[in-house]
């Protein structure tokens, strides 16, 4: 397990949880992915380069609810950006899989983000902007805690956000040659930008206990966020797309040059609400015997919006702004947990026998949008594409409701066969209503060579179930191709649909994890600390979309007659399905060193992790081109090190992030086209002066040499200069300036 601090925490310019991890967990990537639907609003995590959804998210010991988006390969996990930073008291990182012990997700590890609960009060104010000039953003923060009698605390934080747009954008060749064709038009330059949305974000967070007696505690907790963005999608082209410009007879007269002469871009927006609720009541005074039962609940609810864009078949009918719908995804879990500790004979300490049961009930909803975002309107009928343009809205065919229960219960026991060898066995059973039973187990053991040199190692099950959303949901979306520079739609369908299921599609089942991991940790007495740790993480039936489908004339007519949202455009198909299995070996090293020197300290940490991931087996490995995206989207080699140097009132960080090389492409009419990126290293600096013994002020500047991949020369003719899948940040230089008070 991880540890980190609130201090390390903090010591990133983002405001958001996940990228402040990336910058002391070589192994854990957060991408920006900038003017990519969705995900540029919520953005994916992975540990150890598994997907998404196969890291648990734990707050305060509690599973925290997933986001309502589906992302890339349909990975639904947890958003951390959800959760406010500045209400954080440190974190704990298991890189390992944990299946036998919390349920479903845990294949990768366990992130549990403990709450501040200490009084006082805090507040922060922070300022940044990259050196481009563009991407201004302003932070604030406020924390306040306060002790109840003896045991009980109260502790409230809130904090807002604001981050303007960026763009690392060139001029479309397209564009270029549509004003040389047009001298009259005034086409703006660049058409449409490349890069960060503009997001503004307010969370809240509460956390707080009182003392019930004999009984022990009770407690609640909580996190709210809400928050706006937008950002620009793919530009139209008048003289290239007739399905938008074509004058037909249908509307006489009128042609969408007589709205937008140079084209549109369209903006794509989305508003969401976040709640997690948790209460519940404990004893961990037993010194034989604790418990804990709660509830929580929460919510996620994405909505999308889009403006500056059209929907071509209802003519001059159509509006320009359009509501596509919402997604929903809410959870409610009621667990009860207990530990105790049982003495035995022959055993150097107590056995510790933790036990437990969940009930879990996930519900996904797909909310309607304007009757325009997804009407076909009467010039669909002579070619004029429906649905609003760039984001079809969600139809009445699409919207839904669906949930599904689970039951689990689990046992954990833990033997400490003498003072320096102890052993753990865990095993749970859990119920789906929608596929079945899964059993899972872990078998661990530790050895103590001296108090200060450890060996262990642990082998275990797992997996990951497939939420309500994956299994019932749809979608309609439109993409560009990189070479024709023409727009194409093409639809996701439910696995039970009639049409996917006559063209192979199979109910989906849970993911399913092998994991074995050994390694050795030590610490000095001359200030030297680390571990070394390796593991294989074998992964079956993993969670993709299925190989797309052309749609022919008798598939578009089977898909007109169900009713399916935007067919008659559709030019392929696909579903959810389990697809591929793979086998993922690595290494992590972590060390720390601390030494006073003179009047001053300095802190040394480095960490540096190896991740290599195969496709063994599936639809996958006998395509040559899908494997290797798989396989090489992602840097083998991952490290980070930093120095901090403290003397008096000053504190002085030096911090280096590398990213090993990495592979990227595009899909066209013609195929994949690749490129292959070097790998890259990030260096950030920060001085902190400790002005009172209350308040700081912290200057800093990272990527301060203002490093750039190099350029993606495969989506050129988009205007992007850097890959938007780049596992770094692409926007170059940031310097910041924060002040702190606590009091």
């Amino acid at each position: 397990v991880d540890v980190l601090s609130e201090k390390a925490i903090h010591a990133s310019v983002s405001s958001q949880v996940g990228e402040s991890l990336t910058a002391v967990i070589p192994s854990f990537i957060v991408q920006k992915l900038p003017t990519s639907d969705g995900l540029q609003f919520v953005r994916p995590a992975t540990l150890r380069n598994l997907s998404p959804d196969q890291t648990l998210l734990l707050v305060n010991g509690k599973r925290f609810h997933r986001s309502a988006f589906l992302g890339s390969r349909g990975a639904q996990g947890a958003d951390l950006a959800q959760i406010p930073s500045f209400a954080l008291g440190h974190i704990e990182v298991l890189r390992d899989g944990a299946s036998a012990q919390y349920g479903s997700d845990a294949i990768a590890g366990v992130i549990n983000i403990i709450l501040n609960d200490q009084p006082g009060f805090a507040a922060y104010a922070q300022t940044s902007q990259f050196y481009e000039g563009d991407g201004a953003n302003h932070q604030l923060g406020a924390r306040a805690g306060f002790a109840i009698g003896d045991e009980g605390h109260l502790t409230l934080t809130a904090e807002w956000s604001k981050a303007d747009e960026t763009s690392r954008t060139h001029q479309r060749a397209d564009a270029i040659a549509f004003a040389a064709a047009h001298p009259e038009l005034k086409v703006a330059n660049p058409v449409q930008r490349w890069g960060n949305p503009a997001l503004e974000t307010s969370k809240l967070a509460l956390d707080a206990a009182l003392p019930a007696g004999a009984l022990g505690e009770a407690y609640v907790f909580a996190t709210a966020g809400r928050g706006d963005g937008i950002n620009d999608i793919n530009w139209r082209n008048p003289d290239a797309n007739p399905a938008i410009y074509n004058t037909v007879a249908v509307f006489p007269g009128w042609n969408l040059r007589s709205l937008y002469p140079a084209g549109f871009t369209p903006r794509e927006g989305t508003h969401f609400i976040d709640n997690q609720y948790v209460a519940g009541l404990r004893n961990r005074d037993g010194e034989t015997f604790t418990w804990d039962l709660s509830a929580s609940f929460g919510r996620n609810r994405t909505g999308f919006f889009l403006e500056n864009s059209i929907n071509a078949s209802l003519g001059p009918q159509s509006p320009t702004s359009f509501n596509l719908g919402k997604l929903v995804q809410s959870e409610f879990n009621l667990n009860a947990d207990a530990v105790y500790r049982l003495a035995v004979a022959g055993l150097a300490r107590p056995l510790n026998i933790a036990f437990g049961a969940e009930r879990r009930v996930e519900t996904f909803k797909i909310a309607i949008g304007d009757a325009a975002s997804y009407a076909v309107g009467p010039g669909a009928a002579v070619g004029l594409a429906p649905n609003s343009n760039g984001f079809p809205g969600y139809s009445p065919q699409q919207a839904g409701k669906w949930d599904q229960t689970s039951y689990a219960a689990y046992v954990d026991l833990d033997a400490a066969f003498t003072e320096a060898w102890s052993g753990q066995v865990a095993l749970r059973y859990e119920d789906f209503s929608e596929f079945g039973d899964t059993v899972n187990g872990k078998i661990a053991s530790r050895y103590e060579f001296t108090p200060n040199l450890a060996v262990r190692a642990a082998w275990s099950t797992g997996f990951r179930a497939p939420t309500p959303g994956q299994l019932n949901s749809t979608s309609t979306s439109q993409g560009l191709d990189t070479v024709t520079l023409q727009l194409f739609q093409s639809g996701r369908l439910s696995p039970t649909s009639p049409v996917a299921k006559a063209l192979g599609a199979k109910a989906l089942q849970p993911e399913e994890s092998k994991t074995l991991t050994a390694g050795l940790v030590w610490k000095t007495d001359y200030g030297f600390s680390g571990s070394i740790d390796a593991y294989q993480i074998e992964v079956e039936k993993r969670f993709s979309t299925s190989a797309t489908i052309t749609v022919t004339p008798t598939i578009r007519a089977q898909l007109v007659a169900l009713g399916v949202p935007g067919a008659t455009a559709f030019t392929s198909i696909n579903w959810f399905t389990n697809d591929f299995d793979t086998r993922t070996r690595g290494v992590d090293v972590v060390g720390a060193y601390t030494r006073a020197i003179g009047s001053g300290q300095l802190d040394l940490t480095a960490a540096y992790n190896f991740n290599k991931t195969e496709v063994i087996k599936g639809s996958l490995s006998a395509s040559a081109t899908q494997k290797r995206l798989f396989e090489e989207s992602r840097p083998n080699h991952n490290a980070t090190a930093s120095a901090t140097w403290t003397q008096g009132p000053f504190e002085l960080m030096g911090r280096v992030r590398y990213y090993g090389s990495w592979t990227d492409s595009t899909g066209n009419a013609t195929g994949e086209i690749f490129q292959a990126f070097d790998g890259v290293t990030l260096a950030d600096v920060a001085l902190t002066w400790n002005a009172t013994e209350n308040t700081s002020v912290r200057i800093g500047a990272e990527n301060v040499f203002d490093t750039y991949p190099a350029k993606a020369l495969f989506q050129a003719s988009r205007g992007l200069e850097y890959s938007r899948n780049a596992p770094y940040d692409t926007n170059g230089g940031q310097y910041y300036v924060r002040l702190d008070a606590k009091f």
